[in-house]
């Protein structure tokens, strides 16, 4: 078992990660930018060390200062989190040149399935039900005019090398798809350095649902049921549930078993999700895998007792996994509580804390590193918070939710607190009738 992990993170998760270290005796170090030397993860490590100024490109994201500060605290592993390096196959290669265990995908990993066209591709190769479309890189815009026609309007244009929405247009006649092509190629260039796009047919009122899945380095597979992640604004997830209203006892064993079987094929090691597109006729897709530890999996470990951390350090550290896969015994709900104004766009609101008032009783988790008199900087994801609430039904869950979500009190920024309230009451929410599509018809006015 490791003797020492350093988390190259900030914020709730990796907060999360020194909590679950502790509870198994091991030493930790964090890491933080200028900005974050009042962060509570930074008082809560045995260790910490400041790896840089504020912006993230000189911080979170500057491998050789992360590398430096496990060597210099004889750190035997790392942590990354999510976002910033968790999913670059160059971070992982580098740790592990360095004798340093990488608590994540292996590089070769990374680069099979962090690059979407790539993971598509494995994933025909392995059986497993994707969306109709281009089978790798479109070469040229002749190219994407001719596939288009032959995959049929609509169809969605993607960045290879994309994430959180950008490099995706949606183009629903061939008048349209030259200015998406252009804009999207643009705009994946400026974000990720890489232009190449690829196709698939737009799903129409899909709903966005992941399996869970964690493997071992035995090759094995099990599945930790799913999470319904739909609602959605600008393709950043702002709620999930599990088990999801829209699922059924044979979809599930279905959706499970493709996504072990994804899993197996590729022989993934570590915690992971396999993301999927569900029509309304309950036919499933393979959307992408995500190499990494997910915001929202506290729902998951609330609904099966399981703790991911942990199990994502022991199989990093060399342990087997039972091959148990899990269906959920309760309902959890997970709301994320940026500081963004709901009533202004979701601008963000960053800045001073100046009252704090938790929500707390039967059932209710809060993942946070935000306390009074804290400032948020403008520097990184708007995230503050995680409210998690879990009961024996999805309607018990609900309001559960609605209650804690009155209790939850954060002066001196906006939050996204009152958007999530309104939600909770909504009819179509309530009924579990939701696709992707629901933020364009919610307004915070009515």
């Amino acid at each position: 078992m490791f003797k020492k992990i350093l988390i190259a993170n900030r914020g709730e998760i990796a907060l999360r990660v020194i909590r679950t270290c502790k509870e198994m005796g091991i030493s930790t170090v964090a890491v933080y930018s200028t900005a974050d030397a009042e962060s509570i993860h930074v008082k809560f490590a045995d260790e910490a060390v400041c790896i840089g100024p504020a912006p993230s490109s000189d911080s979170y994201l500057r491998i050789s200062n992360i590398i430096a500060a496990a060597e210099i605290t004889n750190a035997d592993a790392i942590h990354p989190g999510y976002g910033f390096l968790s999913e670059n196959a160059k971070f992982s290669k580098i740790c592990e040149e360095h004798g340093i265990k990488f608590i994540g995908a292996s590089p070769e990993m990374i680069n099979k399935m962090g690059d979407k066209a790539t993971a598509k591709a494995t994933m025909i190769e392995a059986g497993v039900p994707c969306v109709p479309g281009s089978e790798g890189i479109i070469e040229s815009f002749d190219h994407c005019k001719k596939l288009a026609k032959k995959v049929g309007y609509p169809v969605m244009l993607k960045a290879s090398a994309g994430g959180g929405g950008k490099g995706m247009r949606a183009v629903w006649e061939e008048s349209q798809l030259e200015d998406a092509w252009n804009s999207a190629r643009v705009e994946s260039k400026a974000a990720f350095a890489n232009d190449d796009m690829y196709m698939e047919k737009l799903i129409e009122e899909p709903r966005h649902i992941e399996i869970q899945i964690i493997g071992d380095s035995k090759g094995r597979a099990c599945h930790l049921s799913e999470r319904d992640c739909s609602i959605q604004r600008r393709h950043q997830k702002l709620t999930e549930e599990v088990p999801s209203p829209f699922m059924t006892d044979k979809l599930r064993e279905k959706m499970g078993k493709a996504a072990v079987k994804a899993a197996e094929y590729i022989k993934y090691e570590g915690v992971g999700t396999v993301e999927f597109l569900v029509d309304k006729n309950r036919n499933f897709y393979f959307m992408e895998m995500n190499t990494r530890i997910q915001v929202e999996h506290p729902i998951t470990e609330q609904v099966i007792d399981y703790d991911l951390i942990r199990e994502q350090i022991l199989v990093a550290a060399g342990q087997k996994i039972s091959g148990k896969n899990y269906m959920p015994q309760l309902h959890s709900v997970e709301c994320r509580i940026n500081a963004e104004d709901p009533y202004n766009n979701f601008r963000p609101s960053p800045g001073k804390i100046t009252n704090l008032h938790l929500p707390g009783g039967h059932g209710i988790r809060i993942d946070t590193h935000v306390y009074s008199g804290y400032t948020i900087p403008p520097n990184y994801d708007s995230m503050i918070a995680k409210l998690i609430t879990t009961a024996q039904t999805r309607q018990e869950a609900i309001d559960k939710m609605k209650r804690a979500l009155d209790e939850f009190v954060i002066e001196g920024i906006k939050t996204t607190i009152p958007f999530h309230r309104k939600l909770m009451d909504s009819k179509d929410y309530l009924e579990g009738n939701y696709t992707t599509k629901f933020m364009e018809d919610f307004s915070m006015e009515d």
